[in-house]
């Protein structure tokens, strides 16, 4: 037995987000939202996938955000996306502490902390 690779990153949300999640990750960031299985989808939250990148919010009645434990996001443009979420009023932390990566951190609408990365090119 062995583990094979990561299949989904689960992020909580206070029950009602679905809007606020959809205009993050959806829009803001540009991962489409797929369907819930049917046996899932009563129970709230949303899921957005693209090929491998797979990131699943899931309702959390005593909802409390991740502000240490995070995501790492690889991403290209990274200037435009920290641009773009910026000019949507989203807080974004410049991180130049990881050495050869453009990084940045910001939280989603509930607080959960996301950091993006992009490789520096030579």
């Amino acid at each position: 037995m062995r583990v094979l690779r990561l299949d989904h990153v689960q992020l909580a949300m206070p029950p009602g987000g679905e809007a606020r999640a959809r205009a993050f990750y959806g829009d803001a960031l540009g991962i489409p939202e797929v369907p819930k299985p049917a046996a899932l989808a009563a129970r709230g939250g949303c899921w957005f996938e693209h090929g491998e990148l797979k990131i699943h919010l899931g309702v959390e009645p005593d909802f409390r955000p991740a502000r240490k434990a995070h995501p790492a996001l690889h991403v290209m443009d990274l200037p435009g996306l920290a641009e773009k979420l910026r000019g949507l009023g989203y807080a974004v932390k410049d991180d130049d502490s990881l050495p050869g990566y453009y990084r940045i951190y910001v939280d989603d609408p509930f607080g959960n902390r996301i950091e993006m990365l992009e490789p520096v090119s030579s």
